[in-house]
């Protein structure tokens, strides 16, 4: 479904999503797999969520920021809202400046959410969020695939 299409009945819509959420029949859909390709020739996974788990999606990451914000320190930027990598490069060139700096690491998880024990995920979560409503949501989008 598109945005547009979506957006025509965009009340009706809602207040269906809504009502489907709080009763538990909300079913997550696997995502499409989509591979975009990377400088060095090999190809990067891609999923893209249907239009109703991007709406869903969003709104539990309003959420969860108000959750886990607290955890982060000044010099975390990764996926936090009003950070960006452009902030996270500037503030590492201010910090190598002003700073004797003998070492710079730079990691990438290669397949990290791929290989992510669900379970173990699911513990995680649970220490901190309380309500079973939205850990089963969590569980959904883990459990739907992909296509």
């Amino acid at each position: 479904m598109t945005w547009e299409t979506y957006g025509a009945g965009l009340e009706e819509n809602l207040r269906d999503l809504h009502a489907r959420l709080h009763r538990g029949a909300y079913r997550a859909k696997p995502s499409r797999r989509t591979y975009i390709p990377k400088a060095d020739g090999r190809q990067r996974p891609l999923g893209i969520a249907a239009l109703e788990d991007k709406l869903v999606q969003r709104s539990l990451v309003e959420v969860m920021n108000a959750i886990y914000e607290e955890d982060f320190l000044g010099f975390s930027y990764g996926f936090r809202p009003g950070r960006s990598q452009h902030q996270s490069l500037d503030a590492l060139a201010t910090g190598l400046k002003r700073r004797r700096v003998n070492w710079v690491l730079d990691a990438d998880i290669r397949g990290f959410f791929d290989a992510i024990d669900h379970e173990w995920l699911m513990k995680f979560l649970e220490h901190r969020i309380a309500d079973k409503r939205v850990l089963r949501l969590i569980q959904k989008w883990l459990s739907a695939g992909v296509m």
